[in-house]
């Protein structure tokens, strides 16, 4: 089968993100591509018609990489389809599991595109014959422990080719590496006095470079609301901004849209540094409430007069204009807001971001989810809109992923249970004493190192 040969693939990925971007890449390379978000559904897809091969993440609910390859490939039917197995783990004692499942292949992430396609198209030009020798036990020892495998001969020699790979792809990382170093080495040792005097020069450019980075932080804080509390005859806003670094990857506002309406929103844009900063900043530029060539909150009618665009043609505008591919493939979430002055209605859009937490007045708090994907991710992106209907005393919380995603010392995430406790108990206080008990609270949670990923809190309490 020639490299270019078009075939059936059913991968299996419980991470949204992750099975597009696979999917993006198989089809690219004109293949067919079916996918189950676990292990369990995927297997149903390959029972429903057999593909030529199964790529299968491990780590998965309801049903692991390694219980669905082991339901393949103890079916007579579908044993002979190979199993890849895409994982993060690079422990031996995964290669063995990987081993007693059945696997064909083994590929540790991350890994180049045309790597895991030379591995697919290699599989399949030798296929798979049925082993007679299968069900033989083999007696591996590893690590002080004896591990008693089923598999056979053709399956064993595929998965400890593929894990050798992975080892000399690595070990080539390694020895280019040293060969920098012994390089560097031998300039460092020759050109030493040379070296003294960059050194110098690079200390100096350091020093200006954080003079301008703290020059940009003010900057971008400056772009933010110029009060942390902010009135409205509807209702108050209070927000609460703690980038991880000097400069953010977030991004939060609220204003008056026009005299029905206010608008609120956060943006988080991946990664952290200049690059993230810059793009957070020139979102900004877009999302403003005053008519413009680049505003996409606003836009003036035929006659002249203000119209407040949809939250949903808000996204997808941003989705057009700012795909990851022309902008060194960051992307981002938004959630967006926009609050009727005399009704209380909220219209509302989140793109890939995390859901709007609404806590009324009397009742429990609900989080308020939109499966969209992050701007960004594809041209033909669809977004969601919602609509909420708030009474005096409700509370909106827009947020980061940086709130839920707080870790403690021991990687624990702070999570969505702990972010509806915090802000119910302050129910009763005002909205900026909850606000700050939240923020304090992530704080707390995140000793001694602190939030390792920028915190933006957005909190709207309607007053009718």
């Amino acid at each position: 089968m020639s490299a270019t040969t078009p075939f059936d693939i059913v991968i299996a990925e419980d991470s949204r993100i992750q099975a597009k971007i696979l999917e993006r890449r198989l089809t690219d390379a004109g293949h067919r591509v079916r996918w189950g978000a676990n292990g369990e559904l995927a297997l149903d897809l390959v029972r429903e018609q057999p593909p030529a091969i199964i790529v299968s993440d491990i780590e998965m609910p309801e049903m692991t990489g390694y219980e669905f390859c082991k339901a393949v490939k103890t079916d007579p039917v579908l044993k002979t389809i190979p199993f890849i197995l895409l994982s993060t783990l690079a422990d031996p004692l995964d290669i063995i599991r990987g081993l007693d499942a059945g696997a064909d292949n083994y590929v540790t992430k991350p890994y180049e595109a045309d790597y895991l396609l030379g591995r697919i198209t290699s599989l399949l030009e030798t296929p798979l014959a049925v082993d007679e020798a299968a069900e033989t036990t083999i007696d591996v020892a590893l690590a002080g422990q004896t591990f008693k495998v089923k598999a056979g001969r053709q399956q064993v020699l595929n998965l400890l080719v593929s894990t050798f790979e992975n080892a000399v792809a690595k070990n080539q990382e390694l020895i280019h590496a040293n060969q920098e170093l012994a390089s560097a080495k031998e300039n460092l040792e020759r050109n030493n006095q040379e070296l003294k005097e960059l050194n110098s020069q690079i200390a100096a450019a350091n020093d200006q470079m954080n003079r301008d980075l703290e020059a940009a932080a003010r900057v971008q804080r400056a772009l933010l609301p110029a009060d942390e509390n902010v009135s409205f005859s509807c209702g108050d806003v209070v927000w609460r901004y703690v980038p991880c670094h000097g400069l953010a990857g977030d991004f939060l506002n609220v204003f008056q849209l026009d005299d029905d309406h206010i608008g609120l929103f956060v943006v988080d844009v991946s990664g952290h540094g200049v690059p993230s900063s810059l793009l957070s900043v020139t979102v900004g530029r877009f999302l403003t409430p005053k008519v413009s060539d680049s505003s996409v909150l606003v836009r003036l009618r035929d006659d002249g007069t203000t119209e407040v665009v949809p939250p949903v043609e808000v996204a997808t505008e941003l989705n057009r204009q700012f795909q990851s591919e022309d902008f060194s493939e960051l992307y981002f979430t938004f959630v967006y807001c926009i609050v009727n002055t005399k009704t209380g209605q909220v219209r509302f859009t989140a793109s890939g971001h995390p859901p709007l937490l609404l806590l009324p007045a009397t009742g429990d708090a609900a989080y308020q989810t939109l499966h969209s994907l992050p701007i960004g991710f594809f041209p033909e992106a669809e977004y969601e809109e919602q609509t909420l209907q708030l009474e005096p005393g409700d509370r909106l919380y827009l947020y980061s992923d940086g709130v839920t995603e707080a870790m403690d010392k021991d990687l624990q995430q702070f999570g969505d249970n702990a972010l509806v406790e915090v802000v119910t108990l302050n129910r009763s206080r005002s909205l900026e004493a909850g606000v700050a008990e939240l923020l304090e609270s992530i704080q707390a949670w995140c000793v001694p190192k602190g939030p390792l990923d920028d915190v933006s809190i957005l909190g709207f309490e309607w007053k009718g």
